[in-house]
């Protein structure tokens, strides 16, 4: 009698920070067994309609369970609507003969949290710095607990980092340097930095390096800056000096950081994750809104000195002509940085967490 066919069922539904490591963590199962059988759970409405098939998995769609931020009339309607996605959730679990439910947070994992509770073994995966409702309950019905930052607020729960696709994990910078900076039209040899503010841009980025870009191009520095599709920005180049690089927003992520020595950005918990783990040194700019999520997602880093963290609200055009260019001039500053940065545990953290699964799974 042979091993059983691995039967892996992930929830990670709604935004790109739930599906990805979802899916980095699938890509990792595979490579160690092929033949795995893994399962996506979303909804209708998620982003996991687009990236779950492109990726080449199956998606099986339950009904969402809306997290009421306030008690009001739809926290009485949820037992019903949780009781029905329970029982298509369920229905899921049994049709693919699932070993183990790996959640990594949002709408579809209360469900699939509730569903495999006492049948099948549970897995929680947190990103952010501050773990949300539905991991929260997911992890006391957990068999193993993990988290991207210390101080996650999950009892028990393991640090191992955020499961990245193998693309980043694996990218090799210098290597591909020549070609990345080729491919933007960059200065080849100029130090370069990358400004991006997020899918939508960020206002603070493109207005404080629109105003230093005169100062960059005479410190001979190079940029490539994405401003967002809503956004445009107006930048008088330098006669002479390294081309400031514009465009709407970056389709190859892998590409942009090879042909970067610094990077000024948000400091989301997947560009946080992904940062670090191809050694790029950042200046982390969080987004002013929120619980602070965004600030505390950077700390590791920063304080392994990996990062610098500026507030949105000090990112000018004078900072940064006082602070980043000097840091983008500094080789040896920036390499001490890349190192220390790539030591914060990304770049294994989808082999670490595929582990710890098919273990729980009893594989």
């Amino acid at each position: 009698m042979g091993m059983r066919r691995l039967s892996v069922v992930v929830a990670g539904g709604g935004t790109a920070g739930h599906i990805e490591p979802a899916l980095a963590l699938a890509d990792a199962v595979r490579r160690v067994r092929p033949d795995a059988q893994i399962t996506a759970l979303g909804t209708e409405r998620g982003l996991e309609n687009r990236l779950v098939p492109a990726r080449g998995y199956p998606l099986e769609l339950i009904p969402p369970v809306p997290m009421p931020r306030k008690p009001n009339a739809d926290l009485l309607k949820l037992p019903l609507k949780v009781r029905e996605s329970v029982h298509q959730t369920r229905d899921v679990l049994d049709k693919v003969g699932a070993h183990v439910v790996v959640g990594f947070g949002g709408y579809v994992s209360l469900p699939a949290y509730l569903a495999a509770r006492g049948r099948v073994p549970i897995v929680v995966h947190e990103a952010n710095a501050r773990a949300g409702l539905a991991n929260k309950v997911g992890a006391k019905l957990a068999t193993r607990v993990l988290s991207a930052t210390p101080d996650s607020g999950l009892p028990g729960a393991q640090t191992i980092g955020i499961p990245l696709r193998e693309s980043i994990t694996r990218l090799d910078r210098w290597k591909l340097r020549m070609q990345a900076r080729q491919h933007f039209g960059l200065h080849p040899h100029a130090p370069t930095v990358l400004v991006f503010g997020g899918s939508q841009g960020a206002q603070t980025l493109n207005t404080a390096f629109s105003g230093a870009a005169q100062a960059l191009g005479r410190a001979g520095i190079g940029v490539l800056h994405a401003h967002g599709p809503k956004n445009s920005v107006a930048i008088q180049q330098v006669m002479g000096a390294p081309i400031y690089r514009t465009v709407p927003y970056l389709e190859q992520m892998d590409l942009a950081y090879a042909a970067a020595d610094l990077v000024v950005c948000r400091s989301g918990a997947m560009t946080v994750a992904e940062v670090s783990a191809v050694g790029l040194p950042a200046v982390f700019v969080p987004l002013p809104h929120g619980n602070g999520e965004q600030a505390l997602n950077a700390q590791p880093v920063v304080s392994v000195g990996g990062a610098r963290l500026v507030a949105d609200a000090e990112l000018t055009p004078q900072r940064v002509i006082d602070e980043i260019i000097p840091m983008a001039l500094d080789a040896q500053r920036l390499q001490m940085m890349s190192q220390a940065a790539m030591s914060s545990g990304h770049r294994e953290a989808d082999q670490v967490l595929a582990r710890i699964v098919m273990e729980v799974a009893g594989q």
